[in-house]
């Protein structure tokens, strides 16, 4: 991004979406992911500031450093639990990008919308290296939030196949309303089940999007030849961590570092080994990190019957890609509003 020195540049929610439509985002971060592991970007540790509302609901920050290529910047993505009662997303933030040798900030951009097109885009790219695409034809929702309709927009090109889709989520009303909007707008029949497991077991491909932290999906859920991506923190439970025929990564170092979700409590406490390991006895080793997967440095290829759970925590790197790909289009355009230094 070098030779972008004055001004500042700010792309608020709506010039992001605009400006990152057509982006081919399931192919950037699997690139992304491959440039990780060539060490051709990385990201620093992440810093979390955590509280309780007044209300009770858990909050939380996180401030996640990154780069990739010659694209520097910060992630700062906060979270409230109680957002869902106050009709407010429960996920906003910011995305800082800075000039690669003057150190300067450069841009400065909503940061929800590019969130949910990396973690969806992962979603998929991860689906991608071990399924058909073209023969998912059945997909569960669980959750039915921004997440769920992030994944099912780069889901309906992706996977032209898909004749049904089931959703689950506590709140009724919400999963109701969300099953209209495709109804209107999507040629696949929409179903409502009244329990998650009914979701699960009637699909091929099941994207927990969720904002539990109490794991509940059993492995006797999914079905043979069943795909579980546990998108947020802890819908797997640990049957289904342990018990799946093949177990994805992000990356192992954020999961051994993370004490909060089930993948983490599980691998810190000896249960579960990185990637190339040992299992441990009554436990099992993770198969593969994504950039291996990508690869194709993983070479137990799933059968077409056996499960398969996905479990990425998330990784800042993904974002500064896309937010660098949507301000190459912002200078390009002219886009956003410019701000005094």
């Amino acid at each position: 991004m070098t030779g972008h020195p004055d001004p500042l540049v700010y792309l608020d929610g709506a010039a992001v979406e605009r400006l990152s439509a057509d982006l081919p985002i399931v192919d950037l971060v699997h690139e992304t992911l491959l440039a990780y592991a060539r060490k051709e970007a990385g990201l620093s540790p992440e810093t979390a500031l955590r509280w309780t509302t007044r209300s009770g609901a858990a909050a939380r920050s996180l401030i996640l450093p990154a780069w990739a290529g010659d694209s520097y910047g910060c992630k700062i993505i906060n979270a409230s639990l109680g957002n869902q009662s106050l009709g407010r997303p429960r996920a906003a933030g910011l995305i800082v990008l800075n000039d690669h040798e003057t150190a300067r900030p450069v841009c400065i951009m909503e940061g929800g919308r590019i969130s949910a097109l990396r973690t969806a885009g992962v979603s998929i790219a991860a689906v991608r290296a071990v399924r058909d695409l073209t023969k998912i034809e059945r997909v569960a929702f669980l959750g039915c939030g921004r997440q769920a309709e992030v994944h099912r927009e780069l889901l309906a090109a992706a996977c032209p196949g898909i004749e049904e889709l089931f959703l689950f989520d506590q709140d009724a009303e919400r999963a109701a309303g969300l099953a209209a909007t495709w109804r209107a707008a999507d040629a696949a029949a929409v179903t409502v089940v009244e329990n998650p497991r009914e979701a699960v077991e009637r699909a091929q491909l099941t994207l927990a999007v969720t904002t539990t932290t109490e794991p509940y999906a059993e492995l006797d859920w999914v079905p043979a030849g069943g795909t579980f991506v546990n998108v947020s923190l802890d819908d797997a439970a640990e049957s289904l961590l342990l018990g799946c025929d093949h177990l994805f990564v992000d990356d192992w170092d954020l999961v051994v570092d993370d004490d909060h979700r089930l993948l983490g409590v599980l691998a810190r406490a000896g249960r579960v080994s990185g990637p190339g390991t040992v299992a441990p006895e009554g436990g099992r080793a993770v198969d593969a990190a994504l950039p291996a997967l990508f690869s194709g440095g993983y070479r137990r290829t799933p059968a077409e019957h056996e499960r398969v759970v996905i479990n990425p925590f998330g990784m800042g790197v993904q974002d500064i890609a896309v937010a660098a790909a949507v301000y190459e289009r912002a200078v390009a355009r002219g886009a956003g509003l410019r701000l005094a230094r």
